[in-house]
């Protein structure tokens, strides 16, 4: 991979500028009458360049060189093109040397007329850029150069996200809220919470949520977003709620119904977060039954008008969000910066007192800013007040959505160049998304994004560059329900990076098929293209396009919707990155995608895991891609040929064996998706991948025929012990390790982060996992423990989630959980057939920074005892229970019970946590 970079504001310069360097090299020898013109076009591009990465760090330029910036930066990927038709129709004459001759003679015609069109190209390209570099000469610009090291997460972002997203300022009006909601009333209540976007509305509902959400049966927290969906946000809320889906999205009236009867019987607790208009809020509001039972919504909102009616105008129902107080805003901007309230060198507060007074209070912005300021490697006074100077005067009078622009603009101006870049691309995701952070990476990593001056290996730096976000607060940080890591995007982050997108004609978002008509007949070519909603709200038809000029050279296409009317991808030749997400169709439902075959340039492919796609039966031609996640299709034959393939999730959860020639695709880090039951040279080619990082296979969960015999177990585990490189390991499904085989491995990888044995039955508990220091989360299952089980994984260094499942325990021993143990613990599941409760005792000082706890209960077995010791858990906030049991017993009893066993033994703890009690009898 070039160490060369694509950026915002010099499109594909650079890549341009690496591939005619290549021209001009020894593979290329054969271009001879050439290689002087492609020297010069380089010299010629080169000269451009710096002045373009000049004018990139300035915020404001003059209708004329913004008109050259723009003009070259289009000419660059035009160029770019260009030189790739040719760079292919030649390389693909070469590597068929060995065909017959007449094959050989007319593929040497055809590179003859090859070679005569890019010369004439060349040509053209040539004056091209003669004629753009004498307007250049007229922008005296000097040269501009940035640097960047491999950044972790800063360890005070979960300080900074506590404080700033929870703590500071929120404590009264908390209790506020809270008051009005916790009233003895029967009746349905709605409160509001309405005020200027990033004043905390979303933190302060999620702080009350997470307060009371132990006194309701059922409670889900859903956004809504600008232009909400409504089928998809509905769908959404089901989901939360436990109903299951089983017949995918329906009509409206159809899950409102659904909801109702889902809520007729319940005391329930809904947040209703960033409520745009009283029509959104008018059809949200019929899902919502009255059943006197004490029910209670939350809505967030910016529109006073739309508060006032979604609490029926009971105008006292509505709270009005406060700006923070000085003391507040200091406390958090200090934290921020400094990582403590009480460390403001005396030199640095005249200019932080101007900075926060010119912030106005309002949380978004003392946090951008602090961000900001934190991020600098060096602190300097002259810095700081250059950034006080950048502030509106206006802004702490009047804090308008212009004002927090140019705060949020500040931000941007001061990322480094290819941080700009990434973090524009995040425009192509739809408003509220959770987008998964290892996605994005790829995606960065397949447009040209990351640069290996950064690292060696490209997904570690795309990585660095995700937290680098983070760590500025641009973007905030998130878990999926699959312990992925993700983020979020503010809503007004979202509006400045589009603005800033439509200035550097970066990407264009379609939500409508009268924005899809204008992108398709626009006079500018569109780069990266973005279908949020492929269903027209107005006139409820399907959006379908067409490719047209416009729309030809599309180097990203992300498709959030309906899927029924694909444009013809043989078309999208240029095309590095097709991602279908979030399709609004039937499960299995079929897509057609054998024209990637021809899509040579193409990168990274994602297709939904509940959709069906067509795959062609070989893809060796594309020699480009790097990611292939398809999990329901049928694998080319040829997959192995792909020398750059890099990450592979195929086989829907075990449908599919994995290659038999799996050993001889070495560039792998990911596999996903197959079966473990595999051939037994599949699983001995395993061992060769030695660049895996992943791997995820999966058994049968009900077929008993499909255990591995030994022969393959030992195969798996010899190949396991090769994988010097491997990171995240699951196994999921049923297998019996009766010989213990995987117990008895002598050397395991020792880089493991994440190991997930679920339902992989072990004996007991293998020494070796005593060894991996660098293990954070850990699923295992074993059929009894034995006394140094919690010995061996107390000891890990790094274990921060536990899921164990255990057969049995040792008779009359209880399980002590010692101070000592499991240092940095935060979230613990411990499941047995037997009554687990008996045998758990934790003592003082035992599992610090343990916060959760999840329990399995079975009735009769069930003692009626809560484990013991539980106040010496200090730092534990939340207990879960999933109960399971007999018909004889009335739910509602055992509920009781349970819940009155906990909340006694809860009692001495000096904080109590919550008790989550879900019952399956």
């Amino acid at each position: 991979m070039a160490t060369t970079i694509v950026t915002a504001a010099t499109g594909v310069m650079n890549p341009i500028i690496g591939k005619l360097t290549k021209l001009m090299g020894e593979e290329y020898k054969k271009l001879k009458g050439m290689r002087k013109e492609v020297a010069f076009l380089k010299d010629e591009l080169s000269a451009m360049n710096a002045a373009l990465e000049k004018l990139e760090i300035m915020e404001k330029l003059e209708p004329g060189t913004k008109d050259w910036r723009d003009h070259v930066r289009e000419m660059s990927y035009d160029m770019e093109n260009c030189i790739d038709d040719f760079m292919q129709d030649i390389g693909g004459a070469d590597a068929n040397a060995s065909a017959g001759f007449m094959k050989r003679m007319s593929r040497r015609l055809k590179t003859l007329r090859v070679r005569h069109r890019i010369a004439g190209q060349i040509e053209e390209l040539k004056a091209r850029a003669v004629e753009a570099n004498e307007r250049r000469i007229r922008y005296k610009i000097d040269d501009c150069n940035t640097s960047c090291g491999s950044v972790d997460i800063d360890p005070r972002i979960s300080v900074m996200y506590k404080d700033a997203a929870g703590l500071v300022g929120t404590d009264g009006p908390k209790k506020e809220i809270v008051s009005l909601l916790t009233v003895t009333e029967k009746k349905l209540k709605v409160v509001s919470i309405v005020g200027f976007g990033g004043l905390g509305k979303t933190t302060l509902a999620n702080q009350v949520y997470d307060d009371l959400e132990g006194q309701f049966d059922c409670k889900a927290f859903i956004p809504v977003s600008q232009k909400p969906d409504m089928p998809r946000l509905l769908n959404k809320l089901r989901l939360k709620l436990g109903i299951n889906e089983s017949s995918g999205i329906c009509e409206v009236q159809d899950i409102i119904d659904q909801l109702r009867e889902h809520l007729a019987n319940k005391r329930y607790f809904i947040v209703v977060d960033d409520l745009w208009d009283e029509e959104a809020w008018d059809m949200i509001r019929c899902a919502f039954p009255e059943n006197g039972n004490g029910s209670r919504v939350i809505v967030t909102t910016r529109v006073k008008a739309v508060a006032i009616s979604a609490c029926s105008n009971n105008y006292e129902h509505v709270y009005k969000m406060k700006h923070l107080s000085s003391e507040d805003s200091r406390r958090l901007f200090t934290s921020r910066v400094f990582g403590s309230e009480n460390k403001c060198p005396s030199n640095f507060e005249e200019v932080s007192n101007e900075i926060l007074k010119k912030c106005g209070g309002l949380p978004l912005a003392i946090i951008t800013i602090a961000s900001l300021l934190a991020s600098r490697r060096e602190r300097s006074r002259n810095d700081w007040e250059n950034i006080r100077n950048s502030l509106g005067a206006q802004f702490a009078i009047n804090p308008t959505l212009k004002g927090m622009r140019s705060i949020l603009n500040l931000s941007y101006m001061n990322l480094p160049l290819h941080l700009r870049t990434c973090f524009l691309y995040l425009g192509m995701y739809p408003e509220d998304y959770e987008i998964v952070r290892d996605d994005l990476v790829r995606k960065w990593i397949a447009e040209g994004f990351v640069s290996s001056l950064h690292g060696t290996n490209l997904e570690d730096v795309g990585i660095s560059y995700f937290n680098e976000l983070v760590n500025r607060s641009l973007i905030q940080p998130t878990m999926s329900i699959y312990g992925q890591v993700c983020c979020k995007v503010h809503d007004m982050m979202l509006d400045l990076i589009l603005r800033k997108c439509s200035e550097d004609n970066f990407n264009s978002v379609a939500y409508s098929s009268k924005e899809m008509t204008r992108l398709r007949d626009c006079t500018y070519k569109i780069r990266r293209l973005s279908l949020i909603s492929s269903v027209d709200r107005t006139t409820k038809e399907t959006i379908s396009w067409t490719v047209s000029d416009s729309t030809s050279q599309v180097r990203s296409l992300t498709w959030f919707g309906d899927c029924k009317s694909i444009p013809r991808l043989s078309q999208l030749k240029y095309i590095r990155v097709l991602f279908f997400e979030n399709l609004d169709v039937s499960w299995g439902s079929h897509l057609d995608l054998t024209a990637i075959s021809q899509l040579f340039q193409l990168r990274y492919l994602k297709v939904p895991y509940y959709c069906n796609a067509k795959l062609p039966k070989e893809i060796r031609g594309l020699v480009h891609l790097d990611t292939l996640d398809v999990q329901k299709g049928s694998i080319p034959s040829d997959i192995e040929h792909l020398p750059r393939l890099s990450n592979l999730t195929m086989g829907s959860f075990g449908k599919i064996g994995l290659p038999e020639r799996i050993g001889i695709m070495e560039s792998l880090c990911t596999l996903d998706g197959f079966k473990l039951q595999s051939s037994l040279e599949a699983l001995e080619g395993l061992g060769k991948l030695t660049n895996l990082r992943s791997l995820k296979l999966y058994s049968s969960d009900d077929d008993q025929r499909n255990l591995l015999e030994k022969s393959k177990f030992d195969a798996f585990a010899s190949s396991f012990c090769k994988l010097r490189n491997l990171k995240y390991l699951w196994i999921v499904g049923n297998q019996d390790d009766k010989d213990d085989i995987l117990a008895s491995v002598s050397d395991c990888p020792a880089l493991i982060e994440e190991m997930c044995l679920r339902r992989w039955k072990m004996l007991g508990v293998p020494k070796w996992i005593g060894d991996l220091n660098c293990l954070r989360r850990l699923g295992l299952s074993v059929r009894e423990t034995k006394t140094d089980a919690f010995t061996i994984l107390g000891g890990l260094p790094s274990l921060v989630s536990l899921y164990l499942t255990v057969g049995t325990f040792p008779k009359e021993e209880a399980v002590i959980m010692s101070k000592g143990l499991f240092p940095v613990l935060e979230r613990l599941t411990f499941l047995s057939d037997e009554d687990v409760i008996a045998y758990l005792r934790f003592e003082a000082g035992a599992m610090p920074k343990l916060r959760q706890l999840s329990l399995h209960l079975r009735v009769p077995q069930w003692g009626g005892a809560a484990p013991v010791g539980m106040e010496h858990l200090l730092a534990l906030q939340k207990i879960s229970l999933l109960v399971f049991g007999t018909k004889k017993e009335s739910r509602e009893q055992v509920n009781l019970e349970v819940q009155s066993a906990f909340r006694n033994a809860v009692q001495l703890h000096p904080r109590p946590p919550s008790v989550d009690i879900t019952c399956l009898l």
